[in-house]
């Protein structure tokens, strides 16, 4: 049995759907899951879920995210990517970089974004987009997400045909709205814009580097290597902290034991328990009606 992370570079033209089905097709195994939507224009590292790996996915969901992309100035578009039907235009000026490199600054930390029309949030139990075809608007709900890091990664700003573009590096939470971001920094510039392009380069701890496409999974299976790009369980909780048990306790926390919380507790909760060899045997958390104790959330029975 397949149990791991295999970190895809998703391919822009496909859904995260569409890729769990060619995984599935590519691993002949139904238990895989993906990690995180990204649009079907967007290209980058998707972790997949394979296996046991599966009881994780939602925790490799929720880790940080690295995104390189780039923001137009002068033409604000419905659906805040180069997708959509343009909305309103501005004639770019010249813009000074170190203005830019300031108005940047201004969004780390905590920030509140209002999710585009165009998007899979649900409200009254359908998505957004849904509203947005059918030429309704509807009240949005806002998000609080993080912005940890964002810098400029142009040399310059490119000018042509009255708009201007500059590509900026955005190390985030999750659920981040990178298109809107890229409006909102317009605004703030004086000018209607939207993201022209968007790349992922990192999700939690995978990175562009140790991604595979598509070809090079199929070409290790083929040669009977799947097992070499697997990565284990433990790489998509690594923003977990751990507890380390005890050899004898091991069996225990397999059959889901509940245990007297710890005099110190990781950092983190959830958290991961792990063997004296570093093997992620279960996620455990606080227990919610009875502070006292610990209890399991998944556990993982290898093979």
């Amino acid at each position: 049995m397949m149990n791991g992370i295999i970190p895809l570079w998703k391919p822009k033209g496909m859904t995260s759907h569409d890729c769990v089905m060619k995984m599935r097709g590519i691993l002949r195994t139904k238990k895989v899951g993906h990690t995180g939507t990204l649009d079907p224009d967007v290209e980058g590292v998707l972790p997949m879920c394979v296996g046991m790996a599966t009881k994780i996915s939602s925790y490799v969901t929720e880790s940080e995210k690295v995104y390189k992309a780039e923001v137009t100035l002068g033409t604000a578009t419905e659906t805040e990517d180069q997708t959509g039907s343009v909305i309103s235009e501005k004639m770019v000026e010249k813009i000074n970089m170190n203005e830019i490199r300031s108005v940047l600054e201004s969004f780390t930390g905590t920030i509140t974004q209002i999710p585009p029309m165009y998007s899979a949030v649900r409200v009254d139990g359908k998505r957004l987009y849904e509203y947005a075809r059918e030429g309704l608007e509807v009240e949005r709900p806002k998000r609080t997400v993080q912005i940890y890091d964002i810098n400029l990664t142009s040399e310059e700003v490119s000018y042509h045909d009255g708009k201007a573009s500059f590509t900026i590096d955005i190390t985030c939470s999750k659920g981040t709205y990178i298109r809107t971001l890229c409006v909102d920094i317009g605004k703030k510039l004086g000018y209607p814009s939207h993201m022209s392009s968007l790349v992922r380069t990192a999700s939690g701890s995978f990175t562009e580097s140790e991604s595979f496409t598509f070809e090079q999974i199929e070409e290790a299976r083929d040669e009977q290597n799947i097992d070499q790009l697997l990565q284990p369980l433990e790489r998509g909780v690594r923003h977990l902290d751990n507890l380390v048990v005890e050899a004898g306790e091991e069996d225990q926390i397999y059959h889901g034991m509940v245990f007297p919380k710890p005099s110190i507790l990781p950092a983190t909760n959830p958290f991961g328990m792990v063997s004296q060899e570093g093997k992620l045997l279960a996620i455990y958390q606080v227990h919610p009606k009875k502070p006292h104790l610990i209890k399991p959330v998944r556990v993982f029975q290898y093979e």
